[in-house]
């Protein structure tokens, strides 16, 4: 077994027992944001060499998020031989609407009407809609992207009426802390404005619930398992220390 496949395999264990303590502190019942009660491992590969994703590939991970995207367009191409979905993770500049839209399934990060608008926009005809998650800045940092929490719902039924995206849930990054009462609170949160919305009418296109909350990364995954994440990104505690960034 190699070292990835072995993290791999750690990963994935911390997220069956914080499945376990979450359904204990349930009873078994899952919350309206994690109604199949199933956690998507969402490996992070930004800055990471495609011979990394390609060994993770071959130990059963098929999801990768990236952050850069000439990086990210380059690992697809040397990786087209196999059927990686890809999720663009963090904030958007207007100039890459396009080729996100173009090359990624899902998108983690949409803050901004004139964003999805753009992406909305440039999604091909032929692809599915563009998965989207709102990110939610939970910290209130002014350097943070995200939109606030009480503007939260004015972006989600705006994208709903665009015919290319299809909304999913929501998404964060916490300010790190090590505290861990205030990372369950921005977690609960966070399960609470999904709940909101569903609440609210505020569902995906098929008329189902919005079921997606990307949270949790290497350090805090497993919290965000117990508090109702859905999907975590997780990259060094799988690939270990990222290398220089590759220049864009």
């Amino acid at each position: 077994m190699t070292l990835i496949q072995e993290r791999l395999q750690a990963v994935q264990n911390n997220i069956q027992q914080a499945m376990t303590i979450r359904d204990r502190t349930t009873h078994g019942k899952p919350s309206m944001a994690n109604q199949s009660g199933d956690v998507i491992l969402l490996a992070v590969s930004k800055a990471q060499p495609a011979e990394k994703l390609r060994e993770a590939f071959a130990a059963g991970q098929t999801q990768f998020g990236e952050n850069y995207l000439q990086e990210a367009l380059n690992k697809q191409i040397e990786l087209s031989d196999l059927p990686i979905e890809w999720h663009f993770i963090g904030p958007i500049q207007s100039n890459k609407t396009q080729p996100i839209a173009q090359h990624f399934s899902w998108v983690h990060g949409v803050d901004r009407l004139k964003i999805a608008q753009r992406l909305n926009d440039a999604r091909p005809a032929e692809l599915p809609p563009l998965q989207i998650c709102l990110q939610v800045n939970t910290s209130g940092e002014a350097s943070k992207s995200g939109v606030a929490p009480d503007e939260v719902a004015s972006l989600a039924a705006a994208i709903n009426e665009m015919p290319r995206l299809q909304l999913r849930g929501l998404m964060t990054i916490p300010e790190p802390t090590e505290d861990e009462n205030l990372q369950r609170q921005r977690f609960q949160q966070m399960r609470a404005l999904l709940e909101n919305l569903n609440k609210n009418g505020i569902g995906n296109k098929n008329g189902a619930a919005l079921d997606t909350l990307s949270m949790g990364m290497s350090n805090d995954y497993a919290l965000a398992v117990q508090e109702g994440a859905t999907i975590v990104r997780v990259g060094s505690a799988i690939f270990g220390a990222r290398p220089p960034k590759i220049s864009e």
